[in-house]
């Protein structure tokens, strides 16, 4: 059994710990809530995008959103955890800080990988879709809300379509008119006519650069997040190891 003194030394590292620890598992459970809104935004606004450059990564959403779901709900445990001052709970809470270090850190290396790699998928793809494109389609809706929302057309510019079985039938998509020009279907049907009325800006090109600005956005915003659970994952391993100390002295 230690001395008196020895454990009023250990009471205030204590009760210092916790309240930096408490601190943390707050900032800890919004930076969850960002994580859910990074996930909401990526799905909303990215969605399209997505589908074009590959089918599976329009997972990438519903990974972000379910990862800070998880994360709002361990700092709560993280403050009830560090409450209780039970050295079991905080051992739990610095684990889980290490898998989400871990899942993080993948998820940032992986987008910041997959950003560069965006060019040359996007370019085959999105040829593809022009050259299949058929209006009603979930890739095809794709284009169109690309188009519409870019105010770009084809692939590398409008005469793209010139070459697709739609142009043939009813000519260049409404979605690549350009708003403030009358557009006509018979215009549309004619590339020398539709030049006049179109958007000639082609839209691999935009759309690389938003996915590339916005991909550079979440992992930047995953690295971050993700180096700041080494902080927690110190505090809540000095907090347990201090606390059993505190308990073993007593006895």
């Amino acid at each position: 059994m230690s001395s008196p003194s020895k454990r009023l030394q250990t009471k205030p590292v204590i009760t210092c710990l916790k309240t930096f620890l408490i601190s943390y598992s707050l900032i800890f459970w919004f930076t969850g809530v960002i994580l859910l809104a990074v996930g909401v935004w990526g799905k909303v606004s990215l969605e399209a995008y997505f589908s074009l450059v590959t089918e599976q990564s329009t997972n990438a959403p519903y990974v972000l959103i379910g990862t800070g779901a998880i994360i709002v709900i361990f700092g709560l445990f993280g403050c009830f955890a560090t409450c209780r001052g039970s050295p079991w709970m905080l051992k739990m809470y610095s684990m889980f800080l290490a898998l989400v270090f871990l899942a993080e850190l993948v998820a940032g290396i992986s987008g910041f990988l997959f950003r560069h790699e965006i060019k040359t998928v996007l370019s085959t793809t999105y040829k593809d879709a022009v050259k299949h494109y058929n209006q009603t389609g979930p890739i095809s809706k794709a284009v169109d809300n690309i188009q519409r929302n870019l105010h770009c057309c084809g692939s590398d510019n409008y005469t793209d379509w010139g070459s697709t079985e739609y142009f043939k039938e009813r000519g260049i998509p409404i979605s690549c008119c350009n708003d403030s020009l009358p557009c006509t279907p018979e215009a549309l049907k004619d590339l020398s006519k539709a030049e006049k009325v179109v958007y000639h800006q082609g839209c691999v090109k935009l759309v690389t650069t938003v996915m590339e600005s916005n991909l550079g956005i979440i992992a930047g915003i995953s690295f971050g997040i993700a180096f700041f659970q080494v902080i927690g994952i110190f505090l809540a391993c000095c907090l347990s190891r201090y606390i059993t100390n505190n308990q073993y002295e007593m006895v």
